[in-house]
């Protein structure tokens, strides 16, 4: 099935007025899933050849299960883009020096920003309502970071003049924490796992009214903890009965997130499913650890389906725990607790 350039578009926009409206239905997200399979196997040359080599018919795959995934290690070496559109904005992986990077291409800027808004608004609420610090140093240095990108619009969207990023000046955080908790004001403080254990270390805190978001990466900085450990060490020292977690990737255009504990939830549009580590095609049931899969829908433009590296398992309430990473593969600097 050959689609046109206009057709091609009329199809994006279709897909992406309606992914969002998804409400927690199986069917219909299996439905809008097999849509966007069909069209990215013939519109996508990258995912086509793949599939071509597997030697599947695509027009007999009519379940999550039958679908074959996209290696990430795919975005390292090639451009993956479905369709003719151009590129407003490419994002670039973290990584130490030396290490190849991820690319992901992105068609549709607007598409990346209605799907991190509503993801955010879909856990959190009303963006309004919180004024976000952000605590990402490395990712500062970094051009190109999604998670940047991201954390920038919704500070944008926050419309608070407290609202900002912070680099290394932590005493400057330190007290501009403190002063937004005393005032009982709504506060998100997203940052990366050994810029936290810095502030900590600075300063102990007791807060009530602060949501405490990790999005991993110790980036060489400091030993590598067990994310239990992690996170008590995180209670103990914002004073906090939980911590957050976000899982993303520059792949991704969605994100999952962990509300307090090691479990994350996807939004509707968003689904994880667990895959044999020894065989790539067959896949695992709840409880089982294996390798994580990715269906995102928002990844209209891209490739939807993506065999990450990373190894986890999924909990029969469809939340998920991430558990490590594949041997020998390289290691990304967020979103992860070795």
């Amino acid at each position: 099935m050959q689609i046109g350039c206009v057709q091609k578009t009329i199809f994006a926009i279709d897909m992406k007025s309606s992914i969002f409206s998804i409400k927690n239905s199986e069917a219909n997200f299996l439905k809008k899933a097999l849509e966007i399979f069909r069209y990215q196997s013939d519109n996508n040359p990258v995912y086509k050849e793949y599939l071509s080599r597997l030697e599947y018919d695509c027009d007999s795959i009519d379940s999550l299960e039958k679908i074959p995934f996209l290696p990430i290690s795919f975005f390292k070496t090639h451009l993956i883009v479905t369709g003719d559109k151009k590129q407003q904005q490419v994002f670039t992986s973290s990584g130490t020096t030396g290490m190849e990077r991820s690319q992901h291409s992105v068609v549709d800027i607007e598409l990346y920003k209605e799907s991190f808004t509503k993801g955010f608004t879909y856990f959190f609420g009303e963006i309004k309502d919180y004024t976000i610090l952000a605590l990402l140093p490395s990712y500062l240095e970094q051009k190109n970071s999604s998670l940047v990108y991201m954390i920038t619009d919704l500070i944008k969207q926050s419309e608070k003049m407290e609202s900002g990023f912070y680099l290394n000046n932590y005493e400057e955080l330190a007290q501009k924490l403190v002063e937004l908790d005393q005032k009982g004001e709504k506060t998100l403080l997203i940052g990366v796992t050994y810029a936290f254990l810095d502030l900590i270390n600075l300063r102990k805190f007791q807060l009530k009214n602060t949501i405490i978001m990790e999005t991993g990466g110790m980036k060489g900085r400091r030993k590598e903890m067990i994310k239990q450990e992690l996170h008590t060490h995180l209670k103990n020292g914002f004073g906090v009965s939980k911590i957050y977690s976000e899982y993303g990737m520059t792949e991704l255009l969605s994100q999952a997130y962990s509300l307090g504990g090691e479990l994350f939830q996807t939004p509707p549009w968003m689904k994880v499913l667990i895959r044999e580590v020894e065989d790539p095609f067959t896949l695992l049931p709840d409880g089982k650890s294996g390798g994580i899969n990715v269906i995102d829908l928002a990844n209209i433009n891209s490739c939807s389906f993506i065999a990450t590296q990373d190894l986890g398992k999924i909990y029969p309430n469809g939340q998920f725990e991430v558990l490590g990473r594949y041997d020998h593969s390289d290691i990304r600097g967020c979103n992860l607790m070795l």
